[in-house]
């Protein structure tokens, strides 16, 4: 009768620990995963990364001595991060504009399937993350935190640079709590804070991106027209919806185009293979997107092509990124083969 009970009243406290560990850990779960993708640059492996930060803090949760249970678990993401990109090949992911000089003529080859590229994030996954921050440390709202251009910009950085940026800027944590969970010194994380400030201020000369706004009425239908101009295969709308200095890149293919006339010539070839067009509206990065489906010759089904990220300026587009990696419309929670109504 006493094992009985003694087990039974195990299983009591147990599941006590366990609701106060969900109760405390699961509202912080988004947060934790945008996070990871922002150390990581992927959304596949923030998803990991997440899962093994949960399972750690859960395991090490009955030696957690109070305190801030939040700076915790970021602590164990963050060194979970910092594991996961020691043991890669490159610590770096990254967008064709940033390997090489503007392609003149259509690709050749094949896909640089072997590159570590960028992923876009679904806005429908920044649900519920609080979207202002009181602490007066923090310098990038969130909302330009989690821009494409940004998060490529913070790929460039060494980790434990792109450690303190997103902490201390991002986040607004002090430089002594980023020092306590890195291990080091407050000095040593200033220094590595102003060195990730410095290589940031190359690609933002005035401190920060442009603060991204919802699109305004004018930009909405500039959106619409982008995506009869997709379906109708109306190359001039197109390219007139562009800014003159407009930029294409489309990994995982490591050519990219800079300009109205070479994105025109590109499209110009590349949409003569297509038999049809649906665009799907979405949202990523806190930017306008779309998930386009295509068919040809040889499937005549509408099938997954790319999610297309797009920067507004003004009454223009100034960047397209078109992921062509259709295992990616799943985090948009999109089917591969779009039923034709």
């Amino acid at each position: 009768m006493f094992e009985v009970m003694t087990a039974s009243k195990a299983e009591q406290v147990a599941a006590r620990t366990n609701e106060a560990f969900e109760r405390l850990a699961e509202p912080l779960r988004r947060e934790i995963k945008l996070h990871c993708y922002r150390m990581l640059g992927s959304v596949h492996e923030a998803e990991d990364l997440v899962q093994e930060t949960y399972l750690r803090a859960w395991r090490g949760f009955d030696g957690f001595e109070g305190g801030l249970f939040r700076a915790w678990l970021y602590k164990i993401a963050t060194n979970a991060c910092l594991n996961a990109l020691e043991a890669r090949k490159s610590a770096q992911r990254v967008l064709p504009d940033q390997m090489g000089s503007p392609a003149i003529g259509m690709p050749d080859g094949v896909p640089a399937t072997e590159v570590a590229w960028l992923e876009p994030y679904p806005d429908s996954q920044l649900e519920s993350i609080a979207d202002d921050q009181p602490n007066p440390e923090v310098r990038y709202a969130a909302r330009e935190a989690v821009q494409l251009a940004f998060v490529a910009a913070i790929q460039q950085l060494p980790p434990r640079q792109r450690v303190a940026l997103l902490l201390c800027d991002v986040l607004g944590w002090a430089a002594t709590e980023t020092a306590t969970l890195l291990g080091g010194s407050t000095a040593s994380v200033n220094s590595a804070l102003q060195r990730a400030r410095e290589t940031l201020a190359t690609r933002y000369p005035e401190g920060r991106p442009l603060a991204v706004a919802r699109p305004s009425v004018a930009q909405q239908r500039l959106l619409d027209r982008y995506l009869r101009a997709w379906e109708d295969h109306d190359l001039d709308g197109f390219v007139a919806l562009l800014k003159e200095d407009a930029t294409f890149t489309m990994p995982p293919w490591l050519q990219w185009y800079a300009g109205r006339e070479a994105i025109r010539s590109f499209f110009a070839i590349a949409w003569q293979s297509c038999r049809g067009m649906r665009v799907i509206p979405a949202a990523a990065n806190g930017q306008p997107a779309f998930a386009v489906y295509a068919r040809t010759d040889a499937d005549p089904r509408f099938t997954a092509n790319g999610i297309h990220v797009l920067t507004l300026e003004g009454d223009r587009i100034a960047t397209m990124t078109l992921f062509l990696e259709p295992r990616m419309f799943e985090m948009f929670g999109l089917p591969l083969v779009l039923e034709e109504s």
